[in-house]
């Protein structure tokens, strides 16, 4: 496999369970800028080519790889590079977990050479959905998402006929301030926020499961994936992270999906699919508790509702609502906005925004740089 985004949270479990089996081989890594993080990975998992997205990094790497013992691997540099490692020979397999508008050209160029991509980058398909669908509508099954809700309903879908599904259902945490009041949340420090009850997470997508952005986030990597309507993409609050997302079906009948909140087995079903592999997690068997579900409070959490938002407006929408949340979730990270700017600003954003239709990647790009001109424009 190739994994792109091995020094990130989801890279590093991806390489945890090539650890554990044997089985699993790694023909390339590929991360932003951790040079020396990425050589040592390269030279345990004996990959054939690493790609750094900073071109500093990339030169440094190639600088200092014979000191690794590296002198026959292939160093790639810049997006492109990345882009390279996601299209590799060698590879049948993509761990896709290249974070924001940057994952975009790999996931293309994956899919393109017809590579299985086990997909976390939601981002990616979020920003261009439109130019990734008709891959995913042509081969289902070449796309498999790595995000627990997402591989949750896509169980949940195996073997079912798509006219018989009536709602899906991705559940959320609800994320660290579920509990606090409107007031509170103004003051909250990024410390607070990234104190997250029950996911070990990046820093950006705990920040999101905070706002309930990454739920509307979720809503249109949904319609994307399963080819359903908006109107039949629902949030849930719940708090114990056991079930990870639900079908309901047009007989009355729900089927979910249930493990312990660990990203393991999704990864690990993502890179094996169709095949589950023993012992990734332990089993909920018998599971003893209590599992609660609440309409979230919009209230308090307005970022829920912005999905639905952005995804009917089509278009250029759904890049520029994802390229604008980064760019605020970095400001609130450096301590420059306070939380509640963040849902507030994307919100005034929205609702101001005309989108264009998406024709190809350089109007993508286009308005990312637009979209990041006009939120410094917002900024307090």
């Amino acid at each position: 496999m190739s994994v792109l985004g091995s020094t990130g949270s989801i890279g590093q479990q991806t390489l945890n369970i090539v650890r554990k089996d044997p089985t699993l081989k790694v023909a390339a890594i590929a991360a932003r800028a951790s040079w020396k993080e990425v050589l040592a990975q390269a030279k345990e998992f004996s990959a054939s080519a690493i790609a750094l997205e900073d071109p500093e990094a990339a030169r440094s790497a190639e600088r200092e790889k014979s000191a690794f013992g590296l002198d026959n691997l292939v160093v790639f540099s810049g997006p492109e590079g990345i882009a390279r490692c996601a299209e590799l020979d060698e590879a049948n397999v993509v761990v896709h977990a290249v974070p924001g508008f940057a994952g975009i050209l790999p996931l293309i160029r994956a899919l393109e050479k017809g590579k299985r991509v086990a997909f976390a980058g939601k981002e990616a398909l979020v920003s261009a959905g439109e130019l990734i669908e008709p891959y995913i509508r042509k081969n289902p099954g070449q796309l498999v998402p790595v995000d627990s809700e997402h591989s949750a309903l896509f169980q949940c879908l195996l073997g079912e006929d798509p006219d018989s599904v009536a709602e899906l259902v991705l559940t959320a945490s609800g994320g660290a301030l579920r509990d606090y009041s409107l007031e509170e949340m103004r003051r909250v420090t990024p410390g607070e926020v990234l104190a997250h009850p029950t996911w070990k997470m990046g820093k950006k997508i705990t920040v999101d499961s905070a706002t309930l952005v990454n739920k509307s986030l979720e809503v249109i990597e949904a319609h994307y994936l399963f080819g359903v309507p908006y109107e039949k993409l629902k949030v849930v609050i719940h708090r114990q992270s056991i079930v990870h997302s639900m079908v309901t079906f047009v007989d009355g009948s729900t089927k979910a999906q249930a493990s312990v909140p660990n990203m393991s087995l999704a990864i690990s079903y993502g890179i094996t699919y169709p095949e589950r592999r023993p012992g990734v997690v332990r089993s909920l068997a018998p599971y003893v508790g209590t599992l609660t579900f609440e309409e979230p409070d919009a209230e308090r959490f307005p970022g829920v509702l912005l999905g639905h938002m952005a995804g009917k407006m089509g278009g250029t929408a759904p890049c520029a609502f994802s390229c604008a949340d980064e760019i605020l979730v970095g400001e609130f990270l450096a301590g420059r906005i306070g939380f509640t700017d963040i849902t507030r600003i994307l919100l005034g954003f929205l609702e101001s925004y005309r989108p264009k239709p998406v024709d190809g990647l350089d109007i993508l790009r286009e308005e990312a740089a637009r979209t990041e001109r006009k939120i410094r424009e917002l900024l307090p």
